[in-house]
């Protein structure tokens, strides 16, 4: 049947990630040769400065979707939640496989188990300001790069704990590392947080029919509608926002989040509707009506961009 090849970023998360894609199409397509095409990205060669100081989202994203657009590779392999909420026009979201747990976790100590003024390592605006939220007595500090060394850190006695995506915790064996996860409502997800995306160009049909044999339609509906969250607020991972969508069979229940950096604002609502991209818009726009326009750095004029 020929060969794909997958753009990926070089981080074991994202090799892993990345061969679990390659099964699925190996699965679905006897004969397919499935090859990644490892990228290595600005947020890769900077591990230190933080994401809103270097580009946000997108670099870890950008470089990655070159690989398509230049012809290195007929696919590119994501966790969607470092995507940037606009797709770009040549570019279309191909599959989501099944999605992984979505929430975040702790190594370290559990939230309960914290003590006032312990220091907690995260470099997410968003997990900041939630934290902040619910224990207004905790210290934060910065915290970069791959999963092996935010664990390490978390286990180490230079933070009382680490804020870490439980997903790639499962999907590198570390399970068993967490001391707690924290219920998705007390710290609401990152929009696509668990999901792996799978992208290509919008005009190879043949890569587009291949994907399409392992999309996992509830996946897709839910990354769809947290992404259109994200887009109506305007917001990527330099803002705290985030958004949590569950499909039932028939509806999706979304919820989206605007907070203020320091955690002393925290909205949270819900709304529920068929379409991903109407009831996520439906959401954004609440949460800008209910008080997130006047947070310094949301840009209501930004509601409207395409998911």
């Amino acid at each position: 049947m020929g060969t794909m090849r997958l753009a990926t970023r070089g981080s074991p998360l994202a090799l892993h990630q990345t061969e679990l894609v390659a099964g699925l199409l190996r699965q679905a397509h006897p004969g397919l040769v499935v090859e990644p095409v490892i990228v290595r990205t600005k947020g890769d060669r900077d591990a230190e400065t933080p994401l809103d100081l270097i580009g946000g989202q997108g670099v870890f994203v950008t470089e990655v979707e070159a690989a398509v657009r230049d012809g290195r590779a007929e696919a590119a392999v994501h966790s969607a939640k470092d995507m940037p909420s606009v797709m770009p026009p040549d570019l279309v979201l191909g599959a989501v496989p099944p999605r992984a747990d979505p929430r975040d976790g702790l190594v370290g100590s559990t939230l309960a188990d914290l003590v006032p003024g312990a220091l907690v390592a995260t470099g997410s605006a968003r997990r900041r300001a939630q934290m902040a939220w619910l224990r207004p007595d905790l210290v934060f500090t910065q915290l970069r790069g791959n999963m092996a060394r935010r664990v390490a850190i978390g286990e180490s006695d230079e933070v009382a704990a680490v804020v870490v995506a439980v997903a790639a915790m499962e999907r590198l064996g570390w399970r068993a590392r967490l001391a707690d996860v924290l219920d998705p409502i007390d710290v609401l997800p990152q929009a696509g947080q668990g999901a792996v995306a799978v992208q290509c160009r919008a005009d190879d049909d043949e890569t587009r029919r291949l994907l399409g044999a392992i999309d996992h339609e509830p996946s897709h509906l839910t990354l769809r509608a947290e992404r259109a969250v994200l887009a109506g607020l305007g917001g990527s991972c330099t803002l705290p926002v985030g958004a949590y969508a569950r499909h039932d069979g028939a509806e999706l229940d979304v919820i989206g989040l605007a907070a203020s950096g320091d955690g002393r604002i925290v909205i949270r609502l819900a709304r529920r509707g068929r379409e991903p991209e109407v009831v996520g818009a439906d959401v954004a726009r609440a949460l800008l009506d209910g008080g997130a326009a006047a947070i310094e750095g949301f840009d209501p004029g930004a509601f409207g961009a395409s998911a």
